[in-house]
């Protein structure tokens, strides 16, 4: 049987990484780039687990091999009848138990090479958080740091696309980081599968490499930063970014435009803001958004919650806040964006 067992650090190699277990399961986390082909949906599964608990281990097993055994041959003929001898997929479920066991045995026998991952889910998910404690400690990170829209975001992708290393953690939270940071139609990731895809990034990179990254707080949304990567960030080298208010806020109106097309959802959203800067300021913030007077409204926000906020965030967690790099934003368009970017990438 060893020879039908894949380890993680097989799970590069393979052709397709196939995982069965249910889809509430495979919603909470999975190994990034994994598909979803239940053997058994979560109703198939509470019903074998309850013939289990009230009937007779026997009675369960001969109901869940029926369903395990169709729904196998759903996905074969749905997905895999297409698939070359060479094939090589690897198989995913809780723990690597039966119901991995029983889709590698059927795909063996056709021919292709697959194989079960040895210890399941469970021991890749042991690997990411002990990963995560250590990795992120490897990489020298320079901070694009400044402050709320002065383009600190697009400015990191921009470094991106000129070749430099990057982990852009708001991309993989799915959020911008700020109460109002919530996107549209783009829930966040749960905390496991967080972590799951910034293992995956940081395995890509270079140690021997700087990489940019965006000061953040600990939360992104509702994510965590894991701590190993959090408390490096906070001593490397911090670039800020410079620039006017009317330039940051004429790049804001451009940048969350969903919420100028729904004010009543930006108001939902402020709400969120009484407790800490009172009914009446926010209030007047909420009338301001229902009547569209969007650069008043981006104005005060920033000169009255987001400067000072983030000042004495900065100032507070990140050690080179007080003496960062500085590089002049006149204009936060695309070309004004690639600008900064290059001379960031050409101070290196």
């Amino acid at each position: 049987m060893k020879h039908t067992l894949a380890q993680p650090a097989d799970l590069a190699g393979a052709d397709t990484i196939i995982d069965v277990r249910s889809p509430s399961e495979f919603a909470e986390d999975h190994i990034p780039g994994a598909i979803n082909c239940p053997v058994l949906d979560d109703e198939e599964r509470a019903r074998v687990g309850t013939l289990y608990k009230q009937v007779s281990p026997f009675e369960a097993k001969k109901i869940g091999a029926a369903l395990v055994s169709r729904n196998i041959a759903n996905h074969l003929e749905a997905l895999f009848l297409d698939k070359p001898k060479s094939w090589k997929p690897i198989i995913v479920c809780w723990r690597g138990g039966q119901r991995s066991g029983s889709m590698t045995t059927i795909f063996r026998s056709i021919g292709w090479d697959a194989r079960q991952l040895d210890g399941g889910y469970k021991a890749w998910r042991r690997e990411i958080v002990a990963e995560l404690a250590e990795l992120p400690r490897r990489f020298s990170f320079r901070v694009i740091c400044g402050a709320t829209g002065s383009g600190k975001s697009r400015i990191l992708q921009a470094i991106g696309a000129l070749g430099e290393q990057i982990v852009d953690l708001e991309a993989l939270a799915c959020h911008k980081g700020s109460v109002l940071g919530v996107l549209p139609n783009a829930p966040q990731p749960t905390q496991k599968h967080f972590e799951a895809l910034l293992a995956t990034e940081l395995r890509r990179l270079d140690p021997s490499r700087p990489v940019y990254v965006e000061a953040e707080s600990r939360k992104i949304g509702r994510l965590q930063v894991p701590e190993a990567m959090i408390e490096t960030m906070r001593a490397g080298d911090c670039i800020g970014i410079e620039a006017d208010t009317a330039t940051r806020v004429e790049f804001l109106l451009r940048d969350y435009d969903y919420f100028l097309a729904d004010p009543d959802w930006l108001n939902q959203r402020l709400g969120a803001l009484k407790e800490l800067r009172g009914t009446d300021v926010v209030t007047h913030w909420q009338t301001l958004a229902s009547a569209g007077q969007w650069p008043e409204l981006v104005t005060e926000l920033l000169e009255q919650h987001y400067d000072p906020l983030y000042q004495r965030s900065q100032n507070k967690n990140y050690s080179g806040f007080c003496e960062p790099r500085a590089f002049r934003a006149e204009a936060l368009s695309p070309a004004g964006i690639s600008a900064v970017a290059s001379a960031i990438v050409r101070s290196a």
